[in-house]
């Protein structure tokens, strides 16, 4: 339903967003999530018909050709980029899907009650736990824990998500992390399998294997369920790339769908632009090999 105040569908509230993946699954359908770092891009995944358009800082790094491992790097203020591509490039040509806002929530220069109301006045319609420390491991995993930058500090922000009526998609990598953002208040739970495969920056090796892939998502949907029935589980990363693998994740395992950045944004650059450029490069010139020549 569009917003009578702007003639778009964001902002929505909470429950307005739920609604709408709830009729997506109620069709029998997977529910599909893009990542957008650009506006032409939130663009055309809203005419393929995108239930969730989310905006990363590393959409930004992508689309210049980096890895998106590029956005948990400290190449730039993670929370000022992915307002800016909001503010500036994906919201002013989004006519109604709604608009997810990604939230480094371990910053400790944001007072995150005070950045949480800035993305709901700008009219995003809620928030991603991104650059997430899900993801890190380690000692440094556990540095960050210590120093006060870790996970719980992702979880805090959904709570106050939830309390301002946004609504969250949040990222976890083990059923603990899982059941602490239920009971946050998170509406969906992504399981991540690691950087994305494939393509000219995906990863080649550090790769988990597709038995892992389906063993870490049900594992996780099982935590979640024990919380809430009501929380839609959805999958992203790792071996999961293609349609294909969308669909052989959905039917082997219990998650409802996927989350995509990579995959739908980069690699439809990938495969599209040097097919498009080659077939510019076939054309014959008639008059090109006189080009120059003496009479």
């Amino acid at each position: 339903m569009p917003n009578p105040w702007t003639g778009r569908g964001n902002p929505y509230t909470r429950k307005e967003v739920v609604d709408r993946l709830h009729q997506t699954l109620n069709q029998g359908k997977a529910i599909i999530a893009a990542g957008a770092g650009t506006g032409i891009s939130a663009k055309f995944i809203e005419q393929g018909g995108g239930d969730l358009i989310i905006i990363y800082n590393s959409g930004r790094y992508r689309m210049a050709g980096h890895g998106s491992t590029s956005g948990l790097m400290s190449y730039g203020d993670a929370n000022a980029i992915a307002m800016e591509i909001g503010e500036f490039e994906v919201l002013p040509v989004v006519e109604e899907t709604p608009v997810i806002c990604g939230v480094h929530a371990t910053d400790p220069r944001r007072r995150m009650w005070h950045w949480l109301l800035k993305i709901k006045d700008m009219g995003f319609s809620g928030v991603n736990n991104f650059p997430t420390h899900c993801i890190v491991d380690g000692q440094f995993r556990q540095v960050l824990e210590e120093t006060g930058m870790g996970f719980k500090k992702e979880v805090e922000m959904v709570a106050l998500a939830r309390k301002m009526d946004l609504f969250s998609v949040v990222y976890v990598a083990s059923p603990e992390e899982a059941v602490a953002m239920a009971n946050a208040g998170a509406d969906a739970i992504i399981v991540h399998v690691g950087t994305t495969v494939g393509g000219s920056i995906g990863v080649q090796q550090a790769v988990v294997s597709w038995d892992e892939t389906i063993e870490r998502c049900q594992r996780i949907v099982k935590a979640v369920h024990q919380v809430s029935r009501e929380i839609i589980c959805l999958a992203h990363g790792g071996p999961i790339n293609t349609p294909e693998d969308v669909e052989r994740i959905v039917q082997q395992t219990d998650v409802l769908g996927f989350v995509g950045a990579s995959s739908l944004e980069r690699m439809a650059v990938e495969s599209s632009l040097p097919s498009l450029t080659r077939r510019f490069k076939s054309i014959e010139a008639p008059a090109a090999r006189q080009f120059g020549t003496k009479n």
